[in-house]
Parts: C-alpha cells; structure tokens; sequence
C-alpha cells in the first residue's frame, strides 16, 4: 500500500516510537508492536474504515499480509532449522568436546573474541555468517565470561561489512545493478561491479568498523559505554545476560557443558555437518548462482539426526521429533522479532520516511558536502528502515548523477569513487545499528543475545565509526 499522504516529519513516528520504547523498556518485541500499531492507526491499513475509525486489529492483519512474505518466510524457516541444529549439536555432545579441544590452546577471552572476529572475517554472507558463526562460539564465550552483548557486536560488525569489501558476491552484483541502471558513462553491469570495486579503498565506515571490532576483540582499544558495563557483569558476575534479560535464542535451563554420552564423535557430529552447511553454500554459488542457505542447513539437520539415531543417542524417531521441537521452541521470541522488524519497515515505507529524509536534504547538497552528506542522509534512511539495500536503491540514483556532474560526465573519477563508497557506507552503518535491521535480529540470534541490550551497547561504537567515517570525508 502506498502513502497517497504527505506525512512529512510525521512519517518518522513509529519509529521513533519503537526506539524510545525499545530503550526505555528494553523489550524489542513491545517496542516494535508499539511502532506497528501507530503506524498501522496512521495509515488506515483497513480499507472498510475511514481516517477516524481504523480498526487496530483489522489494520494489523492487513500489515502483516502486506509484510510477511516468501522472504519472511524462507528467514523464518533458516531460523528454526538453525535452533535445531544447536540442539542436536547439544544432544550429541559435540558441543563439550569442541570447546575442550579448543582450551588446549587457550580460552582466554581475549582467544575466543579472535576467533568470533576472524570466523565473522572468513564466512563472507551476511546471514550465513552470525547464523553459523554465533551457535559455535557461544558456549566458549559463555565459559570465558565474555557477554553475549559483546559477542553479538562481533557477530554483527562482521557480516554486511564484510561483505561490501567483496566485489563478486550478491552485494557487489546488486549495487553494480543500481550503479548500471543509472546508465551515463556506465554502460555494462561488468562495467559497473568494476566502479563498485574502485570504490571499496574509499568506504571509510565498514574498513573502520572491522579495524575497529578486532582492536577491541585483542583489547587494544578498552569497552566503553554499556558494553563496558555489559563486560564488567560477565567477567565479575559470571553473568553472560543481565538479569531480566530475554535472549533471542533460550537454552531453556540446560548445561551445554554437560557430557550426555561417553564418546562425542566431534568429525562426524559437528566437524561434518559444518562441512556440510559450507560446502551446499560455495558449491551452490558457483553451480546456480545463489546461496542456497536453507538447503545447506536442513541437510545438515537430516545428515546429524540420522546420524545420532544410528548411533541410539536418541531413543527412537518420536525422541528425535522432540529434540526438533525443542530447537524450533528456542527461536521463537527471534521468529517474533523478526516479523514485527519486517512489519515496521513496511509501515516506514509506507508512509514516506524515506523519501521524507531525501527531500530535507536536497537544498543543502553541494560539491564540497556532497560525500559526507551522501554518506550521513544513507545512513538515516538505513538506520530508519532497517534495510542498506532499500537505502541504496533509494541514494544511488540521486547521488551517482550528482558526482557525475562534479566529475564531468567520467566514471574514472575519485569523486565518484568517494560518493558511491559513502552511500554503500551509510548503508552499512543502518544495517549494523538499526534495531530493525535483519542482520542486526540475526545477530541477536547467534549470540542468544537480548535484542535491545545488543543494539544499545553496540549503537555508541557504530556512531563513533560514522562520526570518524563523516570527518574523513570532509577533509579527503
């Protein structure tokens, strides 16, 4: 549905609910009720009601047929086969001897940040990555009282960054699209990944970001902020969540540190299922062309039951049913959250957040502002929607002109290197800070990580990044 009125400012409300909410009762779940509720009442979603008589109820139905698509479902469905992975990987033990194996060559955590930062580096997707990355290292996190909240940081500074450094992946493919679309000096889709990659050396915010998340995970540069308090509870209270806390994945009570079998099989029962989910991921790529990241995971789920069941580490099928069910139980507040986030951003759309943001910016863009502002107004749409693609599909045509302009109609210029790398890097920052953002709910769900507390105790290094990402610009 789109907006037939202009809500100018007002367009922004619901969110700016949801944020004040979400901060101020630290439940993510309320929070974005709250903003899909008022945007709902803004928009009248029901049809059958005038402006002054929405039904509520009725207009949440129609938000949510509008929001929760094929996409929705497919993240969903990843989730759940994610949780019952992490639960078989408990019930066959491998988890105990993954981490034993490990500590002999240190759990400090110090060590285990390394590792989350440097397996964030390598797994080049941005669900792919916290979704894997996250369930492997958080019993070593937790037993090295290291805080979800930090490990969720890691998880979250480490996926869409890394993957805006890669040319040839789907984020290269996608924003050479919009970048070959706009035509101009730009003539091929080849053409245009190659302008995409020139940009890379000038995307101050995610190089940065990365730098940045490695000197904190070795503690050269010390925790501020919440995440400092966030630390200072788990390393002298041994508690990896606060008290209150409604992590995004629950281990429901259970100890995955106790050994329920005396023999872990940690090549076939954790080794090879990894193997498994990577290897159906690269060899998709190449042979379709797409991530097959769903697939990968549920033959993994299919190869590791079968495999326990041989082995009678489960009873019989019904308590391999059971096990599944647990694994599907633990993610659901992630399921929940993640329906609201894509709700909000409909509601958000809907009313013209975006297009309000770039029409207050235009009567101030100007050759010498033109990159720090690119930079900034593609990081407030990000931030606001949730979403770096919508912000760049919505920046890229306004800015790319632009800079062609300034540069006399070449493509071959630093100018438009710098503003097309400041618009993918304003993207960035949304997708790593915004609560809303589906890599920031995936994140939280890595880590088992309270939402809220992982957006508020990581937002003061985001904005620190971005506020440095803008001061290069303005003196390069």
């Amino acid at each position: 549905m789109e907006s037939v009125i202009n809500f100018g400012v007002w367009s922004l409300l619901p969110l700016v609910l949801a944020l004040i909410t979400a901060f101020w009762t630290r439940s993510a779940i309320f929070s974005l009720f709250s903003g899909c509720l008022v945007g709902v009442m803004m928009m009248g979603y029901d049809p059958s009601a005038s402006l002054w008589g929405i039904d509520p109820a009725g207009g949440l139905v129609k938000l949510i047929e509008n929001s929760l698509g094929g996409e929705f479902i497919r993240i969903c469905v990843i989730i759940i086969f994610i949780g019952i992975l992490f639960e078989l990987f408990k019930r066959a033990g491998v988890l105990v001897a993954f981490a034993q194996k490990v500590s002999r060559g240190g759990t400090s955590p110090r060590q285990v940040k390394f590792t989350a930062w440097l397996l964030g580096f390598l797994i080049i997707d941005d669900y792919f990555s916290p979704l894997m990355t996250g369930p492997i290292i958080r019993p070593l996190s937790d037993k090295a009282k290291i805080s979800r909240e930090k490990l969720a940081f890691i998880l979250d500074a480490t996926t869409a960054s890394v993957c805006v450094l890669v040319p040839f992946m789907s984020w290269g493919a996608y924003i050479g699209g919009l970048i070959a679309k706009e035509g101009g000096p730009i003539t091929s889709i080849d053409q245009a990944i190659g302008l995409f990659a020139s940009s890379i050396p000038y995307n101050f915010y995610p190089i940065l970001l990365i730098i940045f998340t490695l000197l904190i995970c070795l503690e050269i540069i010390p925790d501020f902020g919440f995440m400092k308090k966030a630390e200072t509870r788990a390393r002298e209270q041994g508690k990896p969540l606060r008290d209150g806390a409604i992590p995004m994945i629950s281990d429901e009570g259970d100890d995955i540190f106790v050994q329920k079998h005396e023999k872990a099989y940690l090549f076939y029962d954790f080794l090879l299922p990894i193997i498994i989910v990577f290897g159906t991921v690269i060899l998709s790529y190449f042979v379709f062309g797409r991530l097959m990241i769903l697939e990968a995971f549920i033959m993994a789920v299919i190869y590791l039951g079968l495999s326990l069941y041989l082995k009678k580490y489960v009873k019989n099928f019904s308590d391999l049913t059971e096990v599944g069910i647990k694994g599907a139980k633990s993610v659901m507040s992630a399921l929940i959250i993640t329906a609201l986030a894509y709700c909000i951003n409909t509601v958000t759309k809907d009313l013209g957040a975006a297009q309000f943001i770039m029409a207050s910016s235009e009567d101030f863009m100007n050759p010498q502002l033109l990159v720090a502002t690119a930079f900034f107004i593609t990081a407030t749409i990000s931030f606001s929607t949730g979403t770096s693609w919508g912000a760049f599909a919505l920046m890229i045509p306004f800015v790319l002109p632009i800079a062609y302009g300034f540069s006399g109609g070449v493509a071959d210029d630093p100018i438009v290197y710098k503003a097309l790398a400041a618009v993918v890097g304003g993207g960035i920052f949304g997708d790593h800070s915004s609560p809303v953002s589906d890599t920031s709910v995936l994140s939280s769900i890595g880590a088992a990580s309270d939402h809220m507390d992982h957006v508020i105790t990581q937002l003061p290094y985001a904005l620190l990044i971005g506020f440095i990402t803008i001061l290069i610009y303005l003196v390069i």
